[in-house]
């Protein structure tokens, strides 16, 4: 079995759309979270990933526009949460809603959580990575850091496949992997997408500038 693996999209229809052109033959499609914030198009996003029945689990993203807490996060980060909750009609803020912490999936091989097994929020950066986060699954999908990684133990697969809408790993073609279970391995993949597109986009929308200028650098 073969699986395409995103997350972090981030509002970046131009980036998903690159990426689904982009996906090889596989069998199945998973999102693990932060399908909206920071960038123009969130409806669209949902709506790309929510039409196609992927599998996705909420991201804290996904979770600040789905309540009514407030964002911790810096300037950008609470600007995109705004505008995504403007954006939404209430079919797209109900799937958001209803997106689980985390989701067990292919008669329990794949586990996929956005930030850590354990516990919500805690980055998981590539030197935590360890056989000690895998459970019973065969393969375990983290996001939330943006960084591009995976590692293969005796006790399965730790993989991150990257950030789709807003890389930060200093390379800012849109990120994603394909996870054959069966090998089992990980081919990471990365997408040309028009960045200058996407900045003009930010800046029409009237969010931060800031949120335009990192998509060129990859941070």
């Amino acid at each position: 079995m073969k699986v395409a693996v995103v997350s972090d999209v981030h509002s970046n229809l131009v980036a998903l759309e690159a990426v689904l052109d982009d996906l090889p033959d596989v069998d199945a499609v998973v999102c693990a979270g932060d399908v909206v914030g920071y960038n123009p198009w969130p409806a669209e996003c949902v709506d790309a990933l929510r039409e196609r029945d992927v599998p996705t689990v909420m991201g804290n993203h996904d979770r600040m526009v789905a309540t009514d807490r407030n964002f911790g996060g810096n300037g950008m980060a609470q600007a995109g949460v705004r505008h995504a909750k403007r954006e939404l009609n209430d079919v797209q803020l109900d799937w958001v809603q209803r997106l689980p912490r985390e989701r067990t999936l292919f008669d329990g091989r794949v586990k996929v959580v956005h930030d850590h097994p354990e516990v919500q929020d805690r980055y998981t950066y590539p030197d935590a990575f360890g056989p000690h986060l895998i459970g019973d699954e065969d393969a375990l999908i983290l996001g939330h850091t943006h960084v591009q990684h995976h590692e293969v133990y005796d006790e399965g697969i730790v993989l991150n496949p990257g950030s789709v809408g807003q890389p930060r790993d200093r390379d800012p073609r849109a990120a994603y992997a394909v996870l054959d279970v069966e090998t089992p391995s990980v081919e990471e993949r990365r997408v040309e997408y028009d960045v200058d597109r996407v900045a003009e986009a930010v800046r029409d929308a009237g969010l931060p500038d800031g949120t335009a200028d990192r998509l060129a650098d990859g941070r």
